[in-house]
C-alpha cells in the first residue's frame, strides 16, 4: 500500500529511541492499493472504467452499442438521459441493456431506422456511495450521400494553360477521403505540375497534350460505411494554336472552352488561395495544413517559410510536392504568419497566411479519487487550460453543486474543493466540468471516507537475499483508515531498532544502506491505527559478494603463436556462478581455435583479428562482477622463413590393454612441420576377410596420442596412423602389428528379407547376407523358416550354405507365408530373427470385371464404371484395372476400320475411369480386365459406344484469289475434322483503314457443300480482313483469318473529287490549309489536304527528299482542287511535302512527310511491246540457237557437256528473279492495266495488289523446276521450257518470277 503522506525519506535521529514510522494525517489523502482482495472488501463508489466516445458516429446498418461500464462496491446500477431527459428503456423493445453493465444495445438490424436514435445521451452509475456520469455521448449515423447528377461539358484547353477540375464531394459523415482514378480504377499520376488540393480538386498547374482523355473521375471514400461515390467523368482536350483557330470557328460556347489565355511562358499566379494573405485557425494538438497551389509556365516550385520565426524541426513534414506544410501537435507558440513562395525563372509571388492556434480544453491537474478515514481532512483540485481560457464547474453525483445537498465538511473556492472533518456520510462522487467553445472535459473524482483497521499486504515469511555492503530494502505493504503508524522490529524476542543505519520510505518499507554478516535475521512489521494492529515477518540473509582473484593479464603474442588468459573466481558457497568470456563486449567467435575450461581461455593460431579486449564475467543470481585484458598481436621476430608442409607420419605404434572386443592404440607424432596437428586418424585391416583394404576407424584431436578402439569378434586386425594439419594429411604409419579377435555368435542377422514366387507353385526367399566382418567366425550359415500365416503348420526350416536365396517348391498360389532367416556360425546362433510375410507366386486372374458401364461425359470424354472382381480371382497383388478402347466406326464416313487400341490403366482398386481425347461423333468399343503382378485377366464383353458431334476443326485452306475494283473470290477446302455433319460456313469480314484501324463486322452464311464463294459490292483499293469457319449441329468451330486488298483504278481515281471539306464549317478569318496527308506507292503519291478561306487561290505542291538540303520542288496544281498526284518518285525513299497558296495573302500548310514503298517486279511498265526490247529477245533466241548447234556437234563428236559449265556460262547477275517486296498505295496507270491477280497470289501486307503483265510479256519463260532438259541432260528450259503455275504457301506468291520483270528492274 503507496501512502502519499509521509516524505520520501526519513532517517531516524542517533538516540536510543525505538524506529517507529509515524504517518501523519495531512490535508491529502490515501490511495487504494490495487491489492484484488482488498478490493472485493472495501466499499467504493462507482468509477467509469469505460465509455464510447463523445462524438459517436455509429454505422446505420448495425446494431447500435453504446458503451458504459464502471465499478464500485457494492456493484453500481444503472440509468441514461436523452437529450437531458430520462431514458426509459423499457418502453422501448428495441433496446437493452447489457447484464451486470450500463451499455445499451440499440437493435435496428431487425427493424426501426438509426436516425430515430440521433442524439445526446449520457450515463449514471450509481451506488450507495455516490453517482458517477459518462461524458455526454452525441450519437449521429454515418452518412454517405451520392453526387447530385450534373451535366459536365467537355473542357477544351489551349496548351499550356493552367486547369481546376473541382471535386466538391458531397457532405458525409465523417467527410469523404477523396481521390481521383480513371475508368480502370488507376489512380491518375501527380506531380508538381499536376496534384490534388486539400479540398479535393484537380490542380493543374500547365496543361500538356497527354493530359487529353475522358475519365477524369473523383472519387469519394466513406470508410465508416465502407463505400465509395464517385462522380461524373471530366473530359479535358489539349489542343494546339492551330486546333483552337479550329475550335473558334466552330462557334464554341463559353462553357465548353475552358480559357484562352496565350500557352506562352509566364510567371506564377496562385490558383489556391486567392489574393495576398488570408486567415487560418486551428485547434492546439491538431495537425496544421497549409496549401498553396500556384500555376505558370514553367511549372512553379513552392518554398515556404515563417515570419519572425523557423518552422519546428521535428514536427513539419512537406506533403503533395512541397504544395501543403504540415506542423504536427500544434501549439499556442506556432501562431504566427507563413508565407508561401512561388517560383520560376519568369518570377516569384508570395502568399500570406495569418495563423492563430486556438485550444479545447485540456488538463493541467486532473482530480484524483480521496480516501480519508472519519474526522481527516482533504481537497480535490480541478485545473485546466485552453484558448480562451476554459470555465471550470463542479457536480456532485451528477447534480450541480448549487442545488446539491449541503455538506458542512465541503467548501469550494473556484477550481479546488477543501474538505474538513469528514465522516462517513461525505463519501460522494464529484464531478468537474471545464468548458470553452472547442470544447469540454469531464473528471469523476470520488471522496470515499473509510474507517478500516490495518492491513499488511507483503506476503509473509518472504525470504530477503542480499550481498554483504550492497542495500537491502525490506517492504512492508499495508493499508487503513485512519492511516496506521509503522514500527520495525527485530529478532525473535520483538527487540525494537535503535540504531540510525536504517531509512523508513513512505510506503513502510524499511532500507539497510549497507547490509552486513550482522543484518541476518526475522524483521517484524507493525502497522496500527486506532482500529486494530497489524504485523508480518520477513527474513534477511545475507551473502558473500563474489570475487575474481585470478584476473586476466595483458598479453603480447606473435601471430601464429598460442596465448592463454586464466580468471580465477572466488563465491558464496551457497550460490552457483557461471563464467562467460567476452571479446570486445560480445561473444567469442565461433571457432575452434578458441577452447574454454574451468578456469582459462586460450587461443592457439594467433592471428591479427584476435586483437582486442577480453573479459571474464562471472554471474550468479545476486551479483556479477568481471576483469578484463587486452591482447596485442604483433608480426613474429625475424627468423628464417619456416617452411610449411604436411606432418611427418607418426611412428613407434603399440598395442596395450589387449582385450577381446577393445584394444589401446598408442604412438609418438612425427615432425608438424610448422604447422600445429589437428587430428589424428586411425585406419584398420582385416587380413582375414579382406587383404590390402583399409578402413576408418576413429579420429582423435591432435593433442592426443592415444586411442581406446573398440574390436569385432574374428577379426585380424592391423592398425595405422595418419597425421592431420592445416597443410594437409601426413602419409600413413607403418602398420602396427597385429591382434586376432576371438570368434563369436554373429550379432545380427541378414537384412532385406523378403518372400515372393517367380511361379504359381513356388516361394523364393532372399535376403542380404552378412559380410565376412559380420559374421563373427568361421563356418556362417542361415536358417530358413516359413510356415502359412493363416494356417495351423509348424514351421519348416533348412539351414543352407553362405548363399543370398532359397526357393520353397510345391506351395498353393499366393499364399501368404511367415518367412524368418537367422544367422550362425560355429560358435553359435545369431538373436532370433524378425518374422517377415512374403507369398507365394502369382497366376493370372481367372475372372474378368462385370457390369461394364459407359457414361459418354461429352464428344471428347467417356467415364467407365465396372464392378470389382472377387480377391481370390486375382490370385495375385492387384495392381489395378486395364481398359482396352478403340474408334470401330466414324459416324460421318462410316467406315469400318479398325483403329489401333489404346490401353489406360487405373492403378489400386478403382472402380471407374475417365477416357479422356476421344474423337466427336465416332464409335468406339472397349473391354475391361483385371492386373496382378503376373498379368492380365480376361477381358470384359466389348462395350460400344458413340461419341456425339463436336465443333469442327478450322477449314484446312483458305485462299483469296481474283481481286477486282469490288469483289474477291474466296476458295477453301473443307475441315480435316469436321467432327461431325457440316451444316453451314460462316464468312465475317471488315475494312481495315490506312490506319489499321478496323471498320464494321458483317457476316454471312455460305451452303456447307460449297468450296469457293465470289464477294461482291466491295469497295475498291480496300484491305479487307476475313474471319472463315465452319458449322456443326454442335455449332462453330475454329476460324481461319486472312487478309485480301481490291484493285484501284487510277484512271476512275483521277476523277474522283473529294468531298467539300470546308461544306458546313464556318470560314475562318485567316485562311489556312490543314490536314495534309499523303498516300504513296513505289513512285507515286496522292497528295490532300483541307483549305479553309477565300476562294480564288491558285495552289501548289512542294516537295523534296526528307532530310536533304535541296531545293524545293514546285507542282503547280490546276485548278481549285484540293489533291494533286505526284509522280517520278524514287522508290523506298523518305519525301517531305507542304501545300501553299497564291492569291491575296500568300500562305504555306506544315510539313508532312511519307515513304515511298519499295520497288516491286509487279508495278513495271509492260515492256514487251517495246521496240529495244524485242530486238533483245530476238538476239537472246539467236544465241540459245548457236548453243544448242554448239552442243550437237560436240554431242556427235563423243564429247560431254557438263551442266555446270552450261548454267556458269549462261549465268546473269542482272538476270535473278526478283523478292516481292512489300509495297504501299498503288501507282496510277491505264485502265488495260487493271487485271486481276494469278489465281493462289497473295496481295503483299501493307494492302497494294500486284497486277499482271500483259500476256504477251515473258512471265512464262522464268526459271522453274520443271524446265526441259536436252537429250545429253543439259538444261534448256532455262531459257524455253515453260513453267507450271504452282499455288501459294505460306505467305509467298505463287507468281513465278519472270525474267521480264528482273529487266525491267534493271532497266
Amino acid at each position: 500500500m503507496q501512502l502519499k503522506i509521509m516524505p520520501k525519506k526519513k532517517r531516524l535521529s542517533a538516540g536510543k529511541v525505538p524506529l517507529i514510522l509515524f504517518l501523519c494525517q495531512m490535508i491529502s489523502a490515501l490511495e487504494v492499493p490495487l491489492d484484488q482482495k482488498l478490493l472485493e472488501d472495501l466499499v467504493q463508489p462507482p468509477t467509469i472504467t469505460q465509455q464510447s466516445p463523445k462524438d459517436y458516429i455509429i454505422d446505420p446498418r448495425e446494431n447500435i452499442v453504446i458503451q458504459c461500464e464502471a465499478k464500485g462496491k457494492p456493484p453500481p446500477s444503472f440509468s441514461w438521459t436523452r437529450n437531458g431527459t430520462h431514458f426509459d428503456i423499457d418502453k422501448d423493445p428495441l433496446v437493452t441493456m447489457k447484464p451486470g453493465s450500463g451499455t445499451l444495445i440499440i437493435n435496428i438490424m431487425s427493424e426501426g431506422k438509426a436516425e430515430t436514435y440521433e442524439g445526446v445521451y449520457q450515463c449514471t452509475a450509481r451506488n450507495e456511495r455516490g453517482a458517477a456520469i459518462s461524458n455526454n455521448i452525441v450519437i449521429r449515423p454515418s452518412r454517405s450521400p451520392l453526387w447530385t447528377k450534373e451535366k459536365l461539358e467537355p473542357m477544351i484547353l489551349q496548351n499550356g494553360q493552367p486547369l481546376v477540375l473541382p471535386c466538391r464531394p458531397p457532405i458525409g459523415l465523417p467527410p469523404a477521403i477523396i481521390f481521383w482514378m480513371d475508368n480502370s480504377f488507376q489512380r491518375l499520376p501527380q506531380s508538381e505540375r499536376v496534384s490534388q488540393g486539400l479540398n479535393g480538386d484537380l490542380y493543374f498547374s500547365n496543361v500538356l497534350p497527354e493530359d487529353t482523355r475522358e475519365d477524369y473521375i473523383c472519387y469519394a471514400r466513406f470508410n465508416h460505411t465502407q463505400t465509395i461515390q464517385q462522380k461524373q467523368p471530366i473530359s479535358v482536350k489539349v489542343i494546339s494554336v492551330d486546333e483552337l483557330n479550329d475550335t473558334l470557328a466552330a462557334n464554341l460556347s463559353d462553357t465548353e472552352f475552358y480559357s484562352a489565355r496565350s500557352s506562352r511562358e509566364r510567371p506564377p499566379t496562385f490558383l489556391t488561395p486567392e489574393g495576398n494573405a488570408s486567415h487560418k485557425e486551428e485547434l492546439r494538438g491538431n495537425v496544421l495544413s497549409l496549401e498553396c497551389i500556384a500555376e505558370g509556365l514553367p511549372t512553379p516550385i513552392i518554398y515556404w517559410i515563417k515570419e519572425d520565426g523557423t518552422l519546428p524541426i521535428n514536427r513539419t513534414f512537406y506533403r503533395n510536392f512541397k504544395k501543403t506544410l504540415q506542423i504536427t501537435h500544434v501549439s499556442e507558440a506556432d501562431s504566427g504568419n507563413y508565407q508561401c513562395i512561388a517560383k520560376n525563372p519568369l518570377g516569384a509571388i508570395h502568399h500570406t497566411i495569418s495563423v492563430t492556434v486556438k485550444a479545447a480544453p485540456y488538463w493541467i491537474v486532473a482530480p484524483q479519487n480521496l480516501v480519508l478515514s472519519p474526522g481527516e481532512d482533504g481537497s480535490l483540485i480541478c485545473r485546466a487550460n485552453g484558448n480562451p481560457k476554459p470555465r471550470i464547474s463542479w457536480l456532485t453525483n451528477g447534480v450541480p453543486v448549487e442545488i446539491a445537498p449541503d455538506d458542512p465538511s465541503r467548501k469550494i473556492d473556484g477550481d479546488t474543493i477543501i474538505f474538513s472533518n469528514v465522516q462517513e456520510r461525505s463519501s460522494a462522487v464529484y464531478q468537474c466540468n471545464a468548458s470553452n467553445e472547442y470544447g469540454y472535459l469531464l473528471a469523476n473524482a470520488f471522496v470515499n471516507v473509510l474507517a478500516e483497521p490495518p492491513r499488511i499486504l507483503t506476503s509473509a515469511n518472504t525470504l530477503y537475499q542480499v550481498i554483504a555492503n550492497s542495500p537491502a530494502l525490506l517492504d512492508c505493504a499495508f493499508f487503513g483508515s485512519p492511516l496506521p503508524t509503522i514500527e520495525w522490529f527485530k529478532g525473535a524476542k520483538g527487540r525494537a531498532l535503535h540504531e540510525d543505519i536504517y531509512v523508513l520510505h513512505e510506503n513502510g518499507t524499511l532500507e539497510i544502506p549497507v547490509a552486513q554478516k550482522d543484518s541476518t535475521g526475522t524483521y517484524t512489521c507493525v502497522a496500527r491505527n486506532k482500529l486494530g494492529m497489524a504485523k508480518n515477518e520477513v527474513h534477511l540473509e545475507i551473502k558473500d559478494p563474489t570475487r575474481i582473484i585470478k584476473q586476466p593479464e595483458y598479453a603480447i603474442v606473435q601471430r601464429g603463436s598460442t596465448v592463454s588468459f586464466e580468471c580465477k573466481v572466488k563465491h558464496d558457497h551457497t550460490l552457483i556462478p557461471t563464467v562467460m568470456w567476452l571479446k570486445d563486449n560480445g561473444e567469442l567467435p565461433n571457432d575452434e581455435r578458441f577452447t574454454v575450461d574451468k578456469d582459462h581461455l586460450a587461443v592457439t593460431d594467433v592471428d591479427d583479428g584476435d586483437a582486442g579486449t577480453y573479459t571474464c564475467v562471472a554471474n550468479t543470481t545476486l551479483d556479477k562482477v568481471s576483469a578484463s585484458a587486452v591482447l596485442s598481436v604483433v608480426a613474429p621476430t625475424p627468423t628464417p622463413a619456416p617452411i610449411y608442409d604436411v606432418p611427418n607420419p607418426p611412428i613407434d605404434l603399440e598395442l596395450t590393454n589387449q582385450l577381446d572386443k577393445s584394444v589401446q592404440l598408442s604412438w609418438t607424432p612425427g615432425d608438424d612441420n610448422n604447422s600445429p596437428i589437428t587430428k589424428f586418424i586411425i585406419e584398420y585391416e582385416d587380413t582375414i576377410h579382406e587383404v590390402g583394404l583399409w578402413h576408418h576407424q576413429a579420429e582423435v584431436p591432435g593433442t592426443q596420442t592415444t586411442a581406446q578402439l573398440m574390436l569385432s569378434p574374428y577379426v585380424n586386425y592391423s592398425f595405422r596412423v595418419t597425421a592431420v594439419n592445416n597443410i594437409g594429411q601426413s602419409l600413413p604409419s607403418k602398420a602396427s602389428e597385429q591382434y586376432f579377435t576371438k570368434a563369436a555368435e554373429p550379432d545380427t542377422n541378414p537384412t532385406a528379407v523378403e518372400g515372393l514366387g517367380s511361379e504359381p507353385d513356388n516361394l523364393v526367399i532372399t535376403w542380404k547376407p552378412l559380410n565376412g566382418f559380420e559374421s563373427n567366425g568361421p563356418g556362417l550359415q542361415y536358417k530358413v523358416s516359413w510356415r502359412q500365416k493363416d494356417g495351423d503348420d509348424e514351421w519348416t526350416s533348412v539351414l543352407v550354405a553362405n548363399v543370398s536365396k532359397y526357393i520353397v517348391s510345391g506351395t498353393p498360389t499366393f499364399v501368404p507365408y511367415l518367412i524368418k532367416v537367422q544367422a550362425l556360425n560355429n560358435v553359435g546362433f545369431a538373436p532370433e530373427p524378425a518374422e517377415v510375410m512374403g507369398h507365394s507366386g502369382e497366376d493370372l486372374p481367372m475372372v474378368a470385371p462385370g457390369n461394364v458401364q459407359v457414361n459418354v461425359v461429352n464428344n471428347t470424354l467417356a467415364e467407365v464404371h465396372w464392378d470389382p472382381v472377387p480377391l481370390k480371382s486375382i490370385r495375385g497383388h492387384l495392381q489395378g484395372y486395364r481398359i482396352y478402347y478403340w474408334k470401330i466406326q466414324s459416324s460421318s464416313r462410316r467406315d469400318k476400320r479398325h483403329i489401333e487400341k489404346k490401353i489406360l490403366t487405373f492403378q489400386g482398386s478403382k472402380t471407374h475411369g475417365m477416357l479422356p481425347g476421344l474423337e466427336p461423333f465416332s464409335h468406339y468399343a472397349l473391354n475391361v480386365r483385371v492386373v496382378n503382378g503376373k498379368g492380365e485377366g480376361p477381358a470384359s464383353p466389348d462395350r460400344v459406344f458413340h461419341t456425339p458431334e463436336g465443333v469442327p476443326s478450322a477449314p484446312s485452306s483458305l485462299k483469296i484469289v481474283n481481286p477486282s475494283l469490288d469483289s474477291l473470290t474466296l476458295e477453301w477446302d473443307p475441315p480435316s475434322h469436321p467432327n461431325g455433319i457440316l451444316t453451314e460456313y460462316t464468312l465475317k469480314y471488315q475494312p481495315i483503314n490506312s490506319t489499321h484501324e478496323l471498320g464494321p463486322l458483317l457476316d454471312l452464311k455460305i451452303p456447307a457443300n460449297k468450296t469457293s464463294w465470289i464477294l461482291k459490292n466491295l469497295n475498291f483499293s480496300t484491305r479487307y480482313k476475313f474471319y472463315f469457319y465452319a458449322h456443326t449441329s454442335a455449332g462453330p468451330g475454329s476460324h481461319l483469318t486472312e487478309e485480301a486488298v481490291t484493285t484501284m483504278d487510277a484512271g476512275k481515281m483521277a476523277g474522283i473529287l473529294p468531298p467539300d471539306v470546308g461544306a458546313g464549317k464556318v470560314q475562318a478569318v485567316n485562311p489556312r490549309i490543314s490536314n495534309l496527308t499523303a498516300t504513296a506507292a513505289e513512285t507515286y503519291a496522292n497528295i490532300s489536304w483541307e483549305y479553309e478561306g477565300p476562294e480564288r487561290v491558285k495552289f501548289y505542291v512542294e516537295y523534296g527528299v526528307a532530310g536533304s538540303k535541296e531545293d524545293w520542288r514546285k507542282e503547280i496544281v490546276n485548278g481549285s482542287r484540293s489533291f494533286f498526284g505526284l509522280k517520278g518518285l524514287m522508290p523506298g525513299t523518305a519525301y517531305k511535302v507542304r501545300v501553299g497558296a497564291e492569291g491575296d495573302s500568300d500562305f504555306v500548310s506544315s510539313e508532312d512527310v511519307f515513304e515511298t514503298g519499295p520497288a516491286m517486279a509487279s508495278r513495271q511498265v509492260d515492256i514487251a511491246t517495246q521496240g529495244w526490247f524485242i530486238g533483245l529477245m530476238c538476239a537472246v533466241a539467236l544465241l540459245i540457237l548457236i548453243l544448242l548447234i554448239v552442243c550437237f556437234i560436240r554431242r556427235n563428236k563423243g564429247g560431254k557437256y557438263p551442266v555446270k559449265e552450261k548454267e556458269d556460262a549462261h549465268a546473269d547477275p542482272e538476270i535473278q528473279p526478283m523478292k516481292e517486296d512489300d509495297g504501299t498505295f498503288g501507282e496510277y496507270s491505264d485502265a488495260e492495266d487493271h487485271k486481276p491477280l494469278k489465281k493462289g497470289s497473295r496481295t503483299p501486307s501493307d494492302r497494294t495488289v500486284k497486277k499482271e503483265d500483259s500476256d504477251d510479256s515473258l512471265v512464262d519463260y522464268g526459271e522453274g523446276v520443271n524446265g526441259q532438259f536436252n537429250e545429253d541432260g543439259s538444261f534448256i528450259g532455262q531459257y524455253s521450257g515453260k513453267k507450271e503455275k504452282e499455288p501459294a504457301e505460306g505467305n509467298e506468291s505463287s507468281e513465278a518470277p519472270s525474267p521480264v520483270n528482273a529487266m525491267n528492274s534493271f532497266v
